[in-house]
């Protein structure tokens, strides 16, 4: 925690918690009353502080410092010596076995992960006994606990990273992973004015570490710059019994596995290489960020890797900008993204007797489609707009990083231009949470799997559309439902709570109740996973455009035709894609593009001048996209056809054999006239290329005139020999319904296979995104896909959104991939 939380958080201690009388009768045990009441604490009280004088904590600092100067050094040569052997000896050991030298080394060790947030949780944290030295090692050492201790990876990290980077490399992690401890008040911060404690810079184990420093003169800059870089008083104290305690406890741990060696002979073995050990994407074939996450206190710190989150951000970019257009390209996927957001909003909530809201009944349904339609349309454009502003963000501070790299160093100052640029990039992610965060309250309680265990509250007008959720009365969770729910509701819907945590924090956690809780995974639909793979990104809210559009559109869409026409409900959206090509199926997909360019036109109509200027303008209709739409069927002929001449290469990136393309125009859309239940909607009228059967190739002239403009890639397009396995996923993704029959489903497993067989490193994000990265390919884009929850298997049309995203981005298409010999 720095300097400046600090001030703040002593500007807003007030009396203690418990000479407040109103918390006299709480009762410790209710973890929602407790919740609330501490929360009220919390939000007007920081660490509880205490003056000391220098004479105490400069012997205090030196005696702690000399344990670690001691203990590093001894661990230190050991691992030089018996790493290899310390290794060997711990994964041969049983689960019980670890378990026992963990505990003998540190008796009472938390059982739980995160044993800090579990305490809270359970409503046992109280500000009386948290100081007992049970409760307060859960605080302070929050990464000491039996549950990620005893695996077989994570002590052996520990001890290669502790034992071999000086105490000064954790300094900074050590004070941050008592954050939580810190403002909820379990930890006491000593204090002690115009001193500092130098715990920053040093590079190897030196016995000046945690040195008192006295502030004399403030007119010294250099002085006062490198003050700046250490640490408060209390502060040091804390990271130097942290760090004390935990060198002893390795030291110990690697005498009960070196049992058999006395402890003075331990020197005179040779010193050894470091032992080499295999990346987690070495081992399981992708990166997981939750593992990362899991992972990074038993490692060194890491660096701030800027090139990472800019690949991070612009492939989520481009997935926005994807998403954007598929709603208005793809009747299905679009009926099936409003009928999701639809299932997901509070009106689907019954009341006490079981009844279902007003909205849902009778005339009234518009009202419901309207706010769901304006829902799905704005968060489209608000994604484009947020992630691309991100996005660019990032890759400046590439720039400014490659530009200055020089003059980044820890002993010296950031350059202001990059510091500037840092500092706004901090700030925005910091705010990024907001929209996802909002969205994951209003829709996880409507959400199918929870909808039993909430009601809508009564009020007074029944025809409201204001009301609150409440908790049903006499349904009682699963304890993993119950963990799910704290998480999700009392968590991420408590202000303080996300203060006091983080929303890293209750993210790892989270996905850890979904990896590691049986049926938790089932919880959570598809739409939910969705936002919380965004949380996990972080994303800055950006209102540029979004509000103007917010206020007007759910109004305008009230009174026009737009719900009518976007309304999903009765198969007005129908869209057979995955069936052979028919007179009857034509028509049906026709009917089903033209209803959704009507409802575009209309929506393009209210918000057109709203995005002028803006991102998401390139995937707007002035945009050189061409939609894929289906042409008017045509007999087939009953000659013989003639046999093409084959294609050359750089024409070879048509996927989509059965559709013509056309680019949308908001000034001459369809009319709405014909688009409703009982008619056949027209489809605007364009020069047809493609007939009921395969088309031959365009002409040239033709293709220049209509396609749109090529992807990354286009212009050479290498051929890639896959192993069958690969070939199956790949002719899925770019499948042609003339030519052979529909796919069945795609194992998720088989498309990792088969995009690590072409270059691409996979990584798992949060919630169910991947990230798949290029290593040995000459682009280095990055592209983002959602896993298919909850099952692992993509269905047709989601393989073919997959194909079609590639298509845009890489100019792929099936010819590409071949069976290798």
């Amino acid at each position: 925690m720095d300097s400046f939380a600090n001030d703040q958080l002593e500007h807003l201690l007030q009396p203690d918690l418990a000479a407040d009388g109103a918390h006299s009768n709480l009762d410790w045990g209710d973890a929602t009353a407790l919740m609330a009441t501490l929360t009220v604490a919390c939000s007007n009280k920081g660490p509880k502080s205490t003056a000391r004088s220098e004479s105490e904590i400069r012997q205090e600092a030196e005696a702690r410092s000399e344990t670690i100067y001691t203990s590093y050094d001894t661990l230190h040569r050991i691992l030089e010596r018996h790493e290899a052997t310390i290794s060997k000896r711990w994964l041969k050991r049983t689960r019980q076995q670890r378990l026992k030298v963990l505990l003998e080394a540190w008796p009472d060790m938390p059982a739980v992960h995160r044993p800090d947030l579990d305490t809270w949780r359970k409503g046992a944290y109280n500000p009386k006994r948290a100081r007992a030295p049970r409760c307060r090692d859960c605080f302070m050492w929050p990464y000491i606990n039996q549950e990620d201790l005893v695996s077989p990876k994570v002590l052996l990290l520990l001890l290669n990273s502790r034992g071999r980077n000086p105490p000064s490399s954790f300094a900074a992690a050590d004070i941050d992973a008592m954050q939580f401890g810190l403002v909820s008040r379990a930890l006491d911060l000593d204090t002690l004015r115009n001193h500092q404690m130098a715990l920053n810079g040093f590079v190897d184990n030196n016995r000046q570490y945690g040195e008192l420093v006295t502030c004399h003169d403030d007119n010294d800059k250099e002085f006062t710059s490198w003050s700046l870089k250490q640490f408060m008083p209390g502060e040091g104290l804390l990271v130097l019994e942290a760090q004390a305690r935990l060198l002893t406890f390795l030291v110990q741990c690697c005498h009960q596995l070196l049992s058999d060696i006395p402890v003075d002979n331990f020197d005179s073995f040779p010193i050894l290489p470091p032992p080499q050990t295999q990346s987690e994407t070495e081992l399981s074939g992708f990166e997981s960020l939750r593992l990362m996450a899991a992972e990074a206190p038993y490692r060194v710190p890491a660096q701030l890797d800027l090139s990472r989150i800019a690949s991070l951000l612009a492939a989520r970019t481009s997935a926005a900008e994807d998403h954007q257009w598929a709603l208005r390209e793809d009747p299905d996927y679009f009926a099936s993204v409003v009928l999701d957001m639809a299932e997901h909003t509070p009106e689907m909530l019954k009341d006490l007797q079981g009844r279902d809201h007003p909205d849902l009944r009778g005339n009234r349904k518009n009202i419901i489609w309207a706010r769901v339609l304006a829902c799905v349309v704005c968060d489209a454009f608000l994604k484009v707009e947020t992630f691309n502003e991100l996005s660019q963000q990032a890759r400046a501070l590439v720039s400014l990083q490659h530009q200055y790299a020089s003059q980044i160093s820890p002993s010296q100052s950031l350059p202001e231009e990059f510091l500037t640029a840092l500092l706004r990039f901090r700030h925005d992610l910091g705010k990024a949470v907001h929209d996802p965060l909002k969205l994951l309250r209003m829709t996880f309680r409507p959400s199918p799997p929870f909808r039993r265990f909430f009601m809508r509250a009564p009020t007074s007008d029944s025809l409201s559309s204001q009301f609150k959720v409440e908790e049903r009365p006499g349904v009682k969770p699963t304890a993993v439902e119950k963990k799910l729910l704290w998480v999700l509701g009392k968590a991420f819907d408590n202000g303080m709570v996300l203060v006091l945590a983080g929303v890293p924090l209750l993210m790892d956690e989270l996905e850890r109740l979904l990896d590691n809780e049986p049926g938790a995974r089932g919880m959570i639909t598809p739409f939910l996973a969705g936002v919380i793979g965004d949380l996990s990104i972080l994303a800055h809210p950006w209102y540029r455009i979004v509000a103007g559009i917010d206020e007007a559109l759910p109004v305008t869409i009230v009174a026009s035709r737009a719900v009518a026409l976007g309304d999903p409900s009765g198969g007005k959206f129908a869209y057979p894609i995955d069936k052979r090509r028919t007179k009857e199926h034509v028509k049906t997909l026709r009917q089903a593009e033209a209803r959704l360019d009507a409802f575009w036109e209309v929506i393009d109509r209210v918000i057109g001048d709203r995005v002028q200027g803006t991102v998401s303008q390139k995937v707007f209709p002035a945009q050189s996209r061409s939609l894929h739409r289906t042409p008017e069927w045509e007999e087939p002929s009953l000659r013989p056809q003639p046999q093409l001449a084959p294609r050359p290469k750089n024409e070879g990136i048509d996927l989509y054999p059965s559709f013509e393309t056309v680019a949308p125009t908001p000034s001459k859309g369809l009319s709405t006239s014909s688009a409703d239940d009982n008619s056949t909607a027209q489809p605007p009228k364009i020069k047809v290329k493609t007939r009921g059967t395969a088309r031959p190739v365009s002409t040239q002239e033709d293709h220049d005139a209509e396609a749109p403009p090529e992807p990354i890639g286009a212009e050479i397009q290498p051929k890639f020999a896959v192993d069958a396995r690969s070939l199956k996923v790949f002719r899925g993704l770019f499948h042609d319904p003339e030519v052979t029959a529909t796919p069945g489903e795609m194992r998720w497993t088989d498309f990792l296979h088969a995009t690590s067989s072409i270059g691409f490193a996979s990584i798992k994000l949060y919630g169910s995104v991947w990230q798949f990265q290029p290593t040995d390919m000459n682009f280095d884009r990055s592209i983002q896909f959602h896993e298919p929850h909850p099952h692992g298997k993509l269905s047709y049309t989601a393989a073919r959104r997959i194909g079609r995203r590639l298509t845009r981005a890489y100019g792929w298409h099936g010819d590409m991939f071949v069976l290798a010999e």
